[in-house]
């Protein structure tokens, strides 16, 4: 071998190393992209199926989908979450089967809010879904008999805002929290670490929510509730009358507005 070859052996030698490399890197590095379009994909499939077709059995699965190609991601997380929460909800309870398996469904729920907040410790809707998993599960035990529950579901709600300022979801919880905790009286609820609670906080955070997402119903209806347990006709009267103008958003919305209804109507004959 002359003196040429030897020097363009090792050229050569080296160039068809970064060559193979990047053959053999390539498609990992595709595979990788491919996975995110598809978790992005899955994900606005998913939010189609729960948000606007209120199919949750199918947002679900669509959730369930992007979950395997990326375990670790807190949005796929806390939407499982959600999607358990909204099946929980619409589960029947008659029978004491019924109600086992609703309470596992909001097991689940928690579940996955807790995972969504192990994967990204900074997500505000981890917090606010687990708050609103431990909530319900609080419910179904009774408020005061599960009052550590409430009181962690508080915690997170306050944990949650604290996040994201901009988080209409959790300022709504909040209120919904202290509007359940206080129908209760005051010395009941204080021997159980629960005397924070106030309606006054509630139409507080309720409007907070409202103020972020003055079109959705379930906040005004809320709000309109509280309002009309202090008497204040006229502030829930205009709550409730801006429901009739509202959109569809929430697969109970048709329902929302029959309670919106006989809600006025409560308070015509309070003011008669």
């Amino acid at each position: 071998m002359n003196l040429r070859t030897r020097r363009t052996v090792p050229y050569f030698l080296s160039l068809s190393f970064i060559v193979s490399a990047r053959l053999v890197a390539s498609p990992a590095g595709q595979s990788d992209a491919r996975d995110s379009l598809s978790v992005s994909h899955l994900l606005s499939e998913g939010n189609e199926y729960a948000e606007r077709l209120f199919d949750n059995q199918r947002a679900l699965a669509k959730y369930l989908d992007a979950l395997a190609l990326d375990p670790k991601n807190d949005e796929v997380l806390w939407r499982i979450s959600r999607t358990y929460t909204d099946i929980g909800e619409h589960l029947p309870t008659e029978t004491d089967e019924d109600q086992t398996q609703q309470l596992q469904t909001y097991e689940r729920a928690l579940e996955y809010a807790d995972k969504a907040i192990a994967a990204n410790p900074a997500s505000s809707m981890g917090f606010t879904r687990r708050a609103v998993a431990k909530s319900r599960i609080a419910i179904f035990r009774g408020v005061f008999e599960a009052s550590d529950l409430v009181q962690e579901a508080r915690d997170d709600l306050q944990k949650a805002v604290e996040l994201d300022p901009q988080n209409s979801a959790a300022y709504h919880m909040l209120g919904r929290t202290h509007a359940k905790v206080s129908e209760r009286p005051w010395i009941f609820r204080w021997v159980l670490g629960l005397g924070w609670a106030s309606l006054e906080d509630a139409i507080t955070h309720y409007e907070r929510a409202i103020a972020l997402r003055p079109d959705f119903i379930m906040y005004r209806l809320d709000c309109a509730r509280a309002l009309f347990e202090l008497d204040e006709y006229a502030k829930a009267r205009e709550q409730l009358q801006i429901i009739e103008t509202l959109p569809t958003n929430d697969e109970d919305d048709d329902v929302f507005r029959q309670e919106s209804k006989a809600l006025l109507e409560k308070i015509r004959e309070e003011e008669e």
